[in-house]
């Protein structure tokens, strides 16, 4: 049995739900495929930091109710080397703007809710097999053996999904950094021990600690890009987030049962372009950011807004330019967005981890901290790209 729909969404994340329901609110018909069963994807834990743009962006939508009511409001970094803090507060530069804390599952769910409830159609334990015939009338194949046909198919299926897999090689020129180093991440049923992200430069390697809920927190640990979790025993996860956070005054470091962890192999990612015929790319099945900064998350959700406003005039009133244009007005965002992560990996991570090299860029590195906390001009484009609201 073969179904039709004017755009196939394939993913049920983050860029995927927000495109199907601004969609769906334009009288776009589009079915969303899902290989996960709903209790997965409602519990997928992911980034947490939505930046000012991209709040004003679900405001605009009237998308931001969950967020302005139970997310929380984040006004300051704080940095600390040598046990000292370096606290970063955003105004009076920020003028009123900052980030807020909610966990991207809690997002999903929302737009999963709403998506729902507007009569969407969203199909989960469907896995897309493969994409045929990406330059003519597209189809989807399903696993079950059914067939849906497209005008356009959105791969919002991430970095390992059938989307970008089923573009010919060659057609998408992917450009790949890799870092030498990787983080072990850590979900703890731990309330957060700061109101802000900390992020710890030390000898030992970076520390990341991030408060997901009033009883969930997330840490970052610097380590080796071979080191799995063997190599982190509870006992040793907790010793070195000690070390790495350490301050010469008093402090409560809140620990808990280790729940999820992870090793992150930190690398970058751009896709150009992210088109391919009638295939659009949105969020990790076009570009991957390393998690410093929480980029990832809102590159997504703004990729599926332009996407939407793109392929709603091109359904509507038969006007294609902005659609044709998404890549292009992406890349833009997105290469941006790439360089300020890596300029803070190296800001937050020891430089020549594990070398002999290491003590001298240790040095450079904590320079760089003291220029960002002493100058107004610098901390101003810090919190510009930090914050988010370029």
């Amino acid at each position: 049995m073969n179904e039709r729909t004017q755009v196939g969404v394939i993913g049920a994340g983050p860029a995927g739900m927000l495109l199907a329901v601004l969609l769906r609110r334009a009288g776009v018909d589009c079915v969303v495929l899902e290989r996960r069963d709903r209790e997965y994807v409602a519990n997928r834990a992911r980034g947490a930091t939505v930046e000012h743009r991209v709040v004003d962006l679900l405001r605009r939508h009237d998308l931001a109710g969950g967020l302005l009511r139970t997310g929380a409001v984040e006004d300051a970094v704080e940095f600390r080397l040598g046990g000292r803090r370096y606290p970063v507060h955003y105004e009076p530069l920020a003028n009123g703007r900052s980030h807020y804390i909610y966990p991207q599952q809690f997002l999903v769910r929302d737009l999963v809710d709403t998506y729902l409830a507007d009569g969407g159609d969203l199909r989960f334990e469907t896995a897309a097999e493969a994409i045929d015939d990406l330059t003519g009338q597209p189809r989807i194949r399903l696993a079950d053996g059914r067939e849906l046909h497209c005008d356009v198919v959105a791969g919002c299926d991430g970095e390992y999904g059938v989307a970008r897999r089923a573009v010919p090689a060659g057609a998408l020129r992917c450009a790949d950094y890799q870092y030498d180093y990787a983080w072990l991440s850590v979900l703890a049923e731990a309330p957060p021990s700061s109101n802000c992200v900390i992020n710890a430069l030390h000898e030992s390697g970076a520390c990341v600690h991030v408060r997901r809920t009033p009883t969930v927190s997330r840490f970052y640990l610097q380590c080796g890009r071979d080191e799995t979790r063997a190599d982190w025993p509870d006992e040793r996860i907790w010793k070195e987030v000690r070390i790495r956070l350490a301050l010469d005054e008093p402090w409560t470091l809140h620990t808990g049962p280790v729940t999820d962890t992870g090793t992150v192999r930190m690398r970058s990612l751009v896709c150009d372009p992210m088109r391919y015929g009638s295939l659009f790319l949105a969020g990790d099945a076009a570009h991957i950011v390393p998690p410093v900064g929480g980029k990832g998350f809102n590159l997504a959700l703004a990729d599926a807004e332009e996407l939407a406003l793109g392929l709603i005039e091109r359904f509507t009133v038969g006007d294609h330019r902005r659609s044709d244009a998404y890549s292009q007005h992406r890349l833009a965002r997105i290469w941006r967005a790439q360089e300020f992560v890596h300029w803070m990996m190296d800001l937050v991570n020891t430089p020549g981890y594990g070398t002999a090299d290491a003590a001298f860029l240790h040095r450079v590195q904590a320079a760089r901290l003291t220029r960002l906390v002493d100058s107004p001009a610098y901390l101003a484009a810090f919190l510009e790209d930090y914050v988010g609201w370029w």
